[in-house]
């Protein structure tokens, strides 16, 4: 299988890293900045008692030629349009892309300019960042990739779904297969939002939080909300999924936060429309309040005035 990973930060590199040390056909789409400094110093993974680095296939917007078989989509929204139009070359009448987003908002850019039939919903779960050298460092042990077409409601699993389960599963990666990938990136959605506004109003890690009185509060609270806009559309959140996400937000002394928070920090642009803006929008159409998410989306709003003036 032909594979194509866009972008080779914390997410993509890392499930794009494994596929290429499993001996796949993997490229990797990125900037020229990024592909200097890997072509100089390898993609380099590191944390949780291991270390290795490959010397992968890369290639600029430029030099790309199409199709491929798979194509791993994992950049940041804010990056979204832009990567839409540098892959295009790669994207064929049989090329599969999966996206690696959080949110929904891109399900629908990515079907207007591919096509619905080649665009499969996609859900990753990993806890990596890059660090100060570029290198991926994997922060906790959860690592895997959801997926499915997104028609699908009843679990049915196409041929195409599977020989990429296959090819994921062969890199000793957890491939999963949802009965409804829409309701998995839903999920997930409802789990990031919780734990980014709970973070990103706190100015804290989930600990912090937790552990400063009044804070236990908080993320329960959070996720009423966040959870209920789901079930309004149609996708409630199950006990064991709000039991998950309560446990990430509700860990004493937890040194965790998400990336939005770890780019808020850090002075840089969040995506605050695609995860934040998307979600009250959809609140305020189907009649569910949101007050603490309207909250953190205003906090996050301003941070994004700020750091684009």
């Amino acid at each position: 299988m032909k594979i194509l990973v866009v972008g080779a930060g914390a997410t993509g590199g890392y499930f794009g890293a494994l596929l290429a040390r499993a001996g796949e056909d993997v490229t990797f789409l990125v900037r020229a900045a990024r592909a200097a400094a890997l072509s100089e110093r390898g993609l380099r993974v590191v944390g949780r008692d291991e270390e290795w680095t490959l010397r992968p296939r890369l290639v600029t917007a430029d030099e790309l030629r199409g199709p491929y078989d798979l194509v791993l989509l994992s950049v940041k929204s804010t990056g979204l349009d832009r990567a839409m139009a540098d892959v295009a070359p790669a994207v064929g009448p049989d090329t599969a892309v999966v996206p690696l987003l959080n949110g929904l908002a891109h399900i629908d850019a990515l079907n207007a300019r591919f096509g619905a039939s080649a665009v499969l919903g996609g859900v990753a779960k990993v806890v990596t960042t890059l660090d100060d050298s570029g290198d991926i460092r994997r922060l906790a042990p959860l690592a895997h990739l959801t997926f499915g077409e997104q028609g699908v409601r009843d679990g049915t699993v196409s041929a195409r779904v599977e020989r990429i389960r296959k090819v994921l599963e062969g890199a000793g990666i957890d491939a999963l297969v949802p009965a409804d990938v829409l309701t998995a990136m839903w999920h997930k959605w409802v789990f990031i939002t919780t734990f980014g506004a709970v973070t990103s109003l706190m100015r804290g890690t989930a600990g912090e939080v937790y552990d400063t009185e009044g804070g236990p509060a908080l993320g329960p609270a959070l996720l009423d909300e966040t959870a209920a806009v789901a079930a309004a559309a149609g996708h409630p959140v199950p006990e064991e999924e709000r039991a998950a996400t309560l446990a990430v937000v509700s860990a004493s002394g937890s040194p965790m936060v998400p990336s939005l928070y770890r780019d808020l920090a850090a002075g840089r642009p969040t995506e605050v429309e695609h995860l934040f803006g998307d979600l009250t929008a959809r609140a305020r159409a189907l009649g569910v309040a949101t007050p603490l998410l309207d909250l953190a989306t205003l906090h996050l709003r301003v941070h994004q005035r700020r750091v684009e003036d």
